[in-house]
């Protein structure tokens, strides 16, 4: 990702930068702005990725790897699961949760340049990592670059609710809260990035026509978490 970001969106030297000094306390973040829900939501994730036993799944931007390990165990025994993101510091995280999965593996890697073959995986999923991709149709369509016909793209993504009362305590979280707990984290402009990067994301109804953009098909979303969380799920096309 040499090439200028989009507008809004950070450079991605930049951007690896900020995620390895976040690396260690990403993952109890998470727990305190979801209230410990982020891992149901990656599991609904990895269902609608429809994986059978002996399958392969690339999980893009893959962070500490709380997905790819929910991939792991639908594609075992017997299937392989890759977990890929630019963040060395987040995937040595993400080695230390899986030594005892035999399935799982992780590489370093660009999501808008996959170095991966057409056709080479049953699913790709990608959790909390859309947002970043400086390039969203790109990376989305690299993803369904390397899933066989017939396979699904799974993406989980935070939305941004449109009805009050719940738009007005989002903005309230994101812009005031979370920065704040970023403070207290010791990294307050990682923390001031993440509302920033949802304000300027896709709504549920852009996201899916993205998808289709770069040639999914059946494309569905569900909204959860009072419309905070959407989860799309298209299929590459025969």
């Amino acid at each position: 990702m040499t090439e200028a970001a989009e507008p809004g969106t950070l450079p991605e030297p930049q951007v690896r930068a900020m995620f390895d000094r976040i690396a260690r306390v990403y993952d109890r973040m998470n727990e305190v702005m979801t209230v410990g829900m982020h891992q149901r939501w990656r599991e609904r994730a990895a269902d609608l990725a429809a994986l059978e036993p002996g399958g392969r799944a690339l999980d893009v931007a893959t962070g500490t790897g709380d997905l790819a390990l929910a991939l792991e165990r639908r594609v075992a025994p017997g299937g392989a699961v890759v977990g890929m993101d630019f963040s060395e510091q987040m995937l040595a995280l993400a080695r230390e949760k899986a030594q005892a999965q035999a399935g799982i593996s992780f590489d370093s890697g660009n999501a808008l340049e996959l170095q991966y073959d057409d056709d080479e995986f049953d699913a790709a999923t990608v959790g909390f990592g859309a947002r970043n991709f400086s390039d969203l149709r790109r990376g989305l369509g690299e993803m369904a670059r390397v899933v066989r016909p017939g396979g699904r793209v799974v993406v989980l993504e935070i939305t941004t609710p449109e009805r009050p009362p719940l738009s007005l305590f989002f903005r309230l979280w994101f812009d005031r809260i979370v920065p704040a707990l970023g403070r207290f984290a010791g990294d307050s402009d990682a923390y001031k990035y993440l509302p920033s990067s949802v304000r300027r994301f896709p709504s549920a109804a852009g996201l899916a026509a993205e998808l289709e953009a770069v040639g999914l098909t059946g494309i569905r979303y569900y909204v959860t978490a009072g419309g905070i969380i959407a989860i799309h799920v298209g299929t590459v096309a025969r």
